[in-house]
């Protein structure tokens, strides 16, 4: 019988995104599978990381694609995407933690790719009048980053019932990123 590497890494996401601190035997047990098993087709747990990585990113990709960031408003068009990476964002709220992801030469491309979509459509909206030009598009991508990991984590934990998680954190941005005729003071 055939591995279902897809299973396996949905099954790995899905645990880690609740327990970030699961053994790579209870990755397995959640898979169905043996630790040798799982042993053979991921060395170990960086190996199962980067795995899971490369998962997220083409769901990031595939939001980013759906959402159709060039269409309309720039705030619809985020409104878009936080609905349509909703299901990946607990995938993405566990990777969000894993530093040596993020750290040196060997970070995997895709991130800059997805991180240069999203400033281009902040940067859109500043452009368009939509968004506050005070705070940087770079600023507002790694706003709506940590918001959709917190958000995936608070449903996870049902202190948020998953219904709210899009509108929370679209409303939650928005209202801190749209631009209003009364400048804002900053703070020294």
């Amino acid at each position: 019988m055939a591995l279902d590497r897809d299973h396996v890494l949905r099954s790995a996401a899905a645990l880690l995104t609740r327990k970030s601190t699961a053994t790579m035997d209870e990755v397995a047990k959640a898979a169905g599978i043996s630790r040798a098993t799982l042993h053979r087709h991921f060395a170990g747990r960086d190996a199962l990381v980067r795995a899971l990585e490369a998962l997220g990113i083409a769901e990031c990709e595939a939001a980013l694609e759906s959402a159709r960031l060039d269409e309309g408003p720039a705030a619809e068009a985020v409104r878009r995407l936080v609905h349509a990476i909703e299901p990946a964002a607990g995938l993405l709220a566990f990777l969000y933690t894993e530093n040596q992801l993020f750290e040196g030469d060997g970070q995997n491309q895709g991130w800059t790719r997805i991180d240069d979509r999203l400033t281009a459509l902040f940067r859109r909206g500043q452009e368009t009048g939509e968004f506050r030009i005070d705070l940087t598009p770079a600023w507002l991508t790694e706003a709506l980053y940590g918001l959709l990991a917190s958000g995936a984590w608070a449903v996870a934990e049902g202190r948020v019932a998953a219904n709210d998680f899009t509108y929370m954190i679209v409303e939650l941005l928005l209202g801190g990123a749209r631009r209003t005729d009364t400048p804002r003071r900053k703070e020294s």
